[in-house]
């Protein structure tokens, strides 16, 4: 018998179904790459070629419904902010397919919301305008129900709405005061987050220097760097110090408080994923979204609380996760005051420790069966990495409270695989890994992002004779991002949302969107929930 020829394609392959135990006869069955659907795939829909159309697309077997678009009439007052990004479900107790729906606002574009009739307006924006803009970022909670029809829908006027903006008072919990106060204004540049067990939601400040600038600190003094535009404008009006963002943020939907968990440092989050030890206690992993930035992972003293505990950092070419106690470390106590210190300067002492530069860590994800902890480098263009992968980490022993674990490349980015700067991850109720792109809009249709056209949602069986492809499900309108992705409980829906669409239009008059009304409208950002035949049979 002939030896089979393999392509290059063929052998990386076969190198990643060993990598997933997978062997035998599935290795035999190899035939090829990324979108390609082999004959007798189990795979319910067809995926969808790149496109760059100003549109949702969905793979044949998916539909999808708009729940809620920015500006949107929560009822009592309220409105539905900007840009919404991370989405995080949780049920109301003794109610089938009602609770409460966290959605993060990242932050708001100028053009649409502040009244200018061009993004590079050199006007400077009313205190009315900035606190306009100030109510557009944090998040909203909507109370949510799936109907008589099967679909889902806000509950307008629910007294169980809620919005937390950049004016809610949020305190700070620390050991002591963070530049003189225990209060902070506003949550903003809220990007991904997470849940706890004991139901709240948690949600990220990331790249939280936008707004209100940024400290650093030369021979031991603090100063300020120079502010963006952005971040003057509201300066005028609001002094506030940068000190007091780029925390996570925990929520209580059912009593209404939150809450600044310093514990966690000060970077920029993108996540906060919550996985629970034998004893009651919760490991929290993170990543800070920069190129050259750390992974950390945090765990609390107690049960039931993210008050306090103990912050690591990762480094990778070690395996291992090195605190960030200065009562542990006398390098930390040479270099810091204290323990809030090194939580504010968090960036600088990771570093200080021996923590490795990762390839700007996004979000971080566990799979429910193996839990291994995967987690998306988006890319690194300073580097040359100019399309990103997924990696993971195999704790020690299956140990989430080891500070030993493995550290492997799960999916390299790329033509070859089908996508570029992965973003967003989530694992459906089977194990299988759902995965959102962010190559950004000034980057989209350019080199060497060509062919990847429009970002998009990606599905990847993590068993079977598909294990490991990449396969399109659906396509975003024109320089949007797709994100948060969601799935409800009923075991046929997802939430996703699709933000920025347009984000790239000069003006008013030459709109590069107008998803999803159409016609001559404004883009709006909006929160979609995507059903179908094929959905339910891939959750099923």
């Amino acid at each position: 018998m002939t030896p089979p020829q393999f392509t290059e394609c063929d052998l990386k392959r076969r190198e990643f179904l060993c990598f997933m135990g997978i062997s035998g006869l599935a290795l035999a069955g190899i035939t090829g790459c990324s979108q390609y659907r082999p004959n007798g795939s189990a795979l319910p829909f067809s995926p969808l070629e790149p496109m760059n159309a100003d549109e949702f697309m969905l793979a044949k077997g998916f539909n999808y419904k708009i729940l809620v678009s920015e500006q949107a009439d929560l009822g009592n007052g309220l409105k539905f902010g900007c840009n919404n990004d991370f989405i995080s479900y949780l049920p109301i107790k003794n109610r089938a397919y009602e609770g409460y729906l966290w959605v993060n606002h990242e932050y708001y574009t100028r053009l649409f919301v502040t009244g200018f009739n061009s993004r590079y307006s050199d006007l400077k924006p009313t205190k009315k305008q900035v606190d306009h803009e100030l109510y557009q970022v944090g998040g909203s909670i909507l109370h949510v129900k799936k109907n008589k029809s099967g679909h889902w829908e806000y509950l307008k006027g629910s007294a169980k709405n809620q919005r937390i903006t950049g004016h809610t008072q949020i305190p700070l919990i620390a050991d002591r005061p963070i530049v003189n106060s225990t209060v902070a204004m506003g949550t903003l540049a809220n990007c991904a987050g997470g849940q706890t067990p004991w139901g709240t939601f948690l949600t990220c400040e990331e790249n939280y220097d936008n707004f209100y600038g940024e400290v650093e600190f030369k021979n031991g003094q603090r100063q300020m760097k120079s502010p963006t535009a952005q971040d003057a404008s509201w300066r005028q009006y609001y002094n506030n110090p940068p000190e007091h963002y780029g925390w996570v943020v925990e929520v209580d939907p059912v009593n209404k408080t939150q809450k600044k968990l310093t514990a966690l440092g000060r970077f920029a989050h993108e996540s906060a994923t919550v996985h629970s030890l034998p004893d009651g206690r919760v490991v929290v992993y993170s990543g800070d979204d920069k190129a050259n930035e750390c992974i950390y992972k945090f765990i609390s003293d107690r049960p039931n609380s993210l008050d306090q505990g103990e912050l690591f950092v990762a480094n990778t070419e070690k395996g291992e996760w090195v605190s960030l106690s200065w009562k542990k470390n006398l390098l930390l106590q040479k270099n810091f005051k204290d323990q809030t210190e090194v939580l504010i300067r968090c960036r600088e002492a990771a570093k200080l420790v021996g923590g490795t530069p990762q390839d700007r860590p996004e979000d971080i994800e566990i799979h429910p069966e193996t839990g291994h902890v995967y987690v998306t480098l988006t890319n690194n263009k300073a580097k040359g990495n100019f399309h990103g992968s997924i990696v993971k980490f195999e704790p020690q022993n299956n140990d989430h409270a080891s500070d030993r674990y493995t550290f492997k490349t799960f999916l390299a980015g790329g033509e070859e695989n089908g996508f570029s700067c992965p973003d967003n991850l989530a694992f459906d109720r089977k194990g299988n890994l759902w995965m959102a792109c962010d190559i950004s809009p000034n980057a989209l249709g350019k080199a060497p992002y060509n062919s990847f056209k429009n970002n998009s949602l990606f599905y990847i069986p993590m068993s079977g004779s598909d294990a490991g492809r990449v396969f399109r499900v659906a396509s975003g309108p024109v320089e949007s991002e797709l994100t948060g992705l969601c799935f409800a409980p009923d075991g046929e829906s997802l939430f996703l949302s699709v933000q920025h669409p347009g984000e790239a239009s000069k003006d008013m008059n030459s709109l590069t969107s107008h998803w999803p009304m159409g016609g001559n409208a404004t883009p709006q950002s909006s929160v979609v929930c995507i059903q179908g035949p094929a959905l339910k049979k891939l959750l099923s």
